[in-house]
């Protein structure tokens, strides 16, 4: 019986052990913040053409460690481009309601708060 546990044991570990080592190897970042929708604008124009950049060149080690700091930039800030945009939809959804039912006061409120958002992305 202590036999199979240890044999249970040992193949557990050897599961575990290479999942430990990729964390180990990996330094993990926290990438910039994404605070507001401009910043994270900002960010991931910023950040898309770093890794474009990168991309052009030769694929080595330095690349790839750059590439994975990177990423944590990028996903904050798409991240906070998601939540944003979830809203805005919903924000484009109150305006076109609001046009369905001819409402003059409803549409600018909306529109107005649509275009706050939306002119933070394409100007």
């Amino acid at each position: 019986m202590k036999k199979s546990l240890t044999i249970i044991a040992v193949c557990a570990l050897a599961h575990v052990m290479p999942a430990v080592a990729d964390d180990a190897r990996y330094e993990h970042h926290k990438g910039l913040p994404a605070e507001t929708l401009q910043q994270a604008v900002a960010n991931f124009s910023d950040y898309n053409h770093r890794l474009e950049a990168i991309l052009a060149g030769a694929i080595d080690d330095n690349a790839m460690h750059d590439i994975h700091e990177l990423t944590y930039t990028l996903e904050n800030a798409l991240e906070k481009i998601n939540e944003e945009f979830a809203e805005l939809a919903e924000t484009l959804e109150e305006l076109h309601q609001a046009s369905e039912r001819m409402d003059g006061d409803g549409v600018k409120k909306h529109g107005r708060a649509y275009l706050d958002v939306a002119r933070e992305v394409v100007k």
